[in-house]
């Protein structure tokens, strides 16, 4: 191969290689940051394909997911000078690509030294604050309150605080059972409080319940006893117009249901003289005409 077309091929490779430098992509999920000579030239691109000018400017990429900071338990001091040994974890993200990477130069484990430092700096200033037993339980207002405190200071490097847990509050030796005595007892406390409260609820409950139904026991005894008295009134009018139609068969027909309701059990026994008028239509079936 000539020496020409060594310099052919260089010449291709070298426009090749300046074609490619002149294009990068961003991912979701990740921050770009653009650089010309050292100097940011801009930031925070939308996924997909972008442009840039070959050899003079550059790429730094930044994980813009959500990262998770554990923190081992360090001993913090009360208002009443008691050592509590608590831990956390820190979830944040990037929000500001240029400010993240002049504080950290991109780096995670440069980001998480400083959030760690600022954490720890709040929390050793609220813990000495409070009280052991303004602390004990009330982790998610103590969480808040940090989160609270440090959004302005994180926010100067670049970056956004999604949560912050107390993952655990160790008590002082000589104080823990003394406090979780006092816990109990405060539990214990509340749970009758509710109980009782529960029990009034449910009496009235009740109360509201048999008023309701009395009322609608009431109500229907009112309109059973309307109808069973319209219901006599319609059986006399119906009675009074059959006996004034055949007076003797209207008695033989009370009669026999007199015998019907005599003679209904099996064992019945009826002491009567013959010659009573119940037993009338015994001897005279048919009724005298």
């Amino acid at each position: 191969m000539s020496n020409r077309q060594l310099l052919n091929l260089a010449i291709v490779a070298a426009i090749a290689f300046a074609i490619v430098s002149s294009f990068f992509t961003v991912e979701p999920g990740e921050r770009v940051a653009l650089f010309q000579l050292g100097r940011i030239q801009g930031a925070d691109y939308a996924p997909g394909l972008h442009t840039k000018l070959p050899f003079l400017q550059s790429v730094t990429r930044v994980d813009a997911r959500v990262m998770t900071l554990e923190a081992p338990a360090e001993g913090y001091a009360t208002q009443e000078q008691k050592s509590l040994r608590i831990d956390y974890v820190l979830r944040w993200r990037v929000a500001d690509t240029v400010a993240y990477y002049r504080a950290t130069g991109g780096q995670e484990l440069s980001a998480d030294d400083l959030l760690s430092a600022l954490v720890n700096r709040a929390l050793r200033d609220e813990i000495g604050k409070r009280s052991v037993h303004s602390i004990v339980g009330s982790g998610e207002d103590l969480s808040k309150t940090l989160i609270g405190a440090l959004e302005p200071k994180v926010g100067e490097l670049g970056v956004g605080l999604v949560d912050l847990q107390l993952r655990r509050v160790e008590l002082p030796e000589e104080l823990r059972d003394a406090y979780y005595d006092r816990m109990r007892a405060e539990r214990t406390r509340v749970a009758a409080e509710r109980r009782a409260k529960g029990e009034e609820e449910a009496e009235k409950i009740r109360a509201e319940a048999d008023a309701k139904a009395d009322s609608a026991v009431a109500s229907a005894y009112r309109d059973a006893e309307k109808l069973r008295g319209e219901g006599d009134a319609k059986a006399a009018e119906i009675y009074a117009k059959a006996y004034g139609q055949d007076p003797d068969f209207y008695a033989f027909y009370r009669s026999l249901n007199v015998y019907r309701d005599a003679f209904r059990g099996d064992r019945n026994v009826l002491v009567l003289e013959p010659k009573g008028e119940f037993f009338r239509y015994f001897k005279q079936p048919e009724p005298a005409r």
